[in-house]
């Protein structure tokens, strides 16, 4: 007898799947998405997946139940434990899994809860997750007896991290793992890293009791600026709740955003790669593709969000990408896919090259001034409608210059600003950047205006 099921509207989302436990995600849900997704695997030809959780108090019973669908789907799962994210896209790729599964709940708040998926090696995401609406609704599952296997790769993630790097100076390193799955794998990993090594909060705790586990927060990055300036480290590093995001600080004690940081990883990857394709996603600032030019490599804007990104990397052959939210994704000497904890290694080993410190690397990108992301609440069924409305608005527009990558993205001689759907929130995302404090304010008046035209009245920014 088929099982028919239905989800809550808001669960499926583009990237991922993330809802409310007992509100809008159930164990219920977790079981059905396990037999759906065992479904898809042995369609691919595959028989096993992979899967791994972080350490939210609702994890371990959602995975309980996402392997009990598995199974039932007949599909081995190999349960990976409590980990970080990349280490269960690294244990996909090396086991040579049909694809894998990560119960987390990432950035969010404790009572969220979720799945990144991957089918083989390549991310799972858009239409694939949408699909899975439809197969609930049907009860057209596989069925089988699949078994259990827990196999540990712990040491093996650690011992690829560490691959090849050898490093020479004593830095001073603070660690803030925000009491996030990654914390077990920074205290292994600074065991074996030369230098210095203050980690804050690596005891996993699902209610975060230290701050929220988001490192493109400055408030959640308070606790490691402090400790940067009384240790007078030469770096700091946070990552969000699952590992796969990061957060950099120098050694004044200023944060390195996302794009920032991808320019200064960028210059070391072309030394090797020169002429290779570069990776930022539309929310990065003009400086980030200016000065991949500038290096002799091929910047390309790509779609916000971590599985389009990966997806465009493999296409264009692309050794390094990166997004504003701190997503690295390195193919230079790794696998491609989004690793905060890789991202610091080289981070730290590119430090260990120079002569100069990372407040002097980053004083050596133009300084720009610009918004933090902005968003104003949308409905589901609204939000793609208002951008088509600027895409209309903007064509009677002249003298700009109007990229609808994703979202429409408007370039000016002193600047530009962004307005998209978020593919993760009712909402809509918008930035503004400028090289000057009163051109900020004429681009911010400039989307402020498309706003009110298009309806959007509340623009408090």
């Amino acid at each position: 007898m088929s099982i028919k099921h239905y989800f809550h509207e808001s669960l499926l989302r583009e990237y991922d799947i993330r809802g409310i436990v007992n509100e809008t995600l159930f164990e219920a849900d977790a079981f059905i998405i396990g037999k759906i997704f065992g479904t898809r695997v042995l369609e691919n030809n595959g028989r096993s997946v992979a899967i791994g959780r972080d350490g939210r108090h609702s994890s371990i019973k959602m995975e309980t139940a996402l392997v009990e669908g598995l199974q039932s789907a007949g599909v081995d799962a190999h349960k990976i434990g409590e980990c970080p994210t990349p280490q269960l896209y690294y244990a996909t790729h090396t086991l040579k899994m049909g694809g894998g599964i990560m119960v987390t709940g990432s950035h969010n708040p404790p009572n969220y809860n979720g799945f990144k998926m991957m089918l083989g090696t390549r991310p799972f995401f858009g239409s694939d997750i949408k699909d899975m609406a439809k197969t609930a609704a049907t009860g057209d599952y596989k069925s089988g007896l699949g078994k259990v296997i827990k196999t540990d790769i712990f040491s093996n993630y650690i011992d690829r991290l560490l691959l090849n790097i050898n490093l020479k100076k004593q830095l001073s390193i603070v660690w803030d793992c925000g009491n996030g799955s990654a914390g077990p794998a920074v205290e292994a990993l600074c065991k074996r890293l030369r230098g210095k090594h203050k980690i804050l909060f690596s005891e996993v705790n699902g209610d975060f009791p230290n701050h929220h586990p988001d490192p493109t927060v400055e408030e959640n990055l308070e606790t490691l600026i402090a400790s940067i300036k009384s240790e007078n480290a030469d770096l700091g590093i946070a990552f969000d709740g699952d590992g796969d995001r990061i957060g950099i600080v120098d050694n004044h004690g200023e944060i390195i955003w996302g794009d920032q940081l991808l320019a200064i990883l960028a210059e070391d990857v072309l030394v090797e790669r020169n002429g290779a394709i570069i990776i930022g996603d539309v929310k990065a600032s003009k400086v980030l593709f200016d000065q991949i030019a500038k290096l002799g490599g091929k910047p390309l804007m790509w779609k916000t969000g971590h599985s389009l990104i990966k997806t465009k990397m493999n296409e264009v052959d692309a050794p390094l990408a990166g997004e504003m939210s701190g997503h690295i994704f390195f193919r230079d000497k790794y696998f491609g896919f989004d690793d905060a904890l890789y991202a610091a290694v080289r981070i730290i080993e590119l430090l260990d090259k120079r002569d100069e410190k990372l407040s002097s690397i980053r004083a050596k990108l133009p300084r720009m001034v610009n918004t933090p992301e902005l968003r104003f609440d949308c409905a589901e069924d609204e939000k793609f409608i208002v951008v088509e409305k600027a895409k209309d608005y903007l064509q009677n527009k002249g003298n700009v210059s109007v990229s609808t990558i994703d979202g429409v993205r408007v370039s000016g001689t002193h600047g530009w600003w962004l307005l998209r759907a978020s593919n993760t929130q009712a909402a809509l995302v918008a930035r503004c950047e400028a090289d000057t404090p009163k051109n900020l304010d004429l681009i911010k008046k400039e989307l402020k205006d498309l706003l009110e035209n298009i309806g959007i009245l509340e623009t408090n920014f």
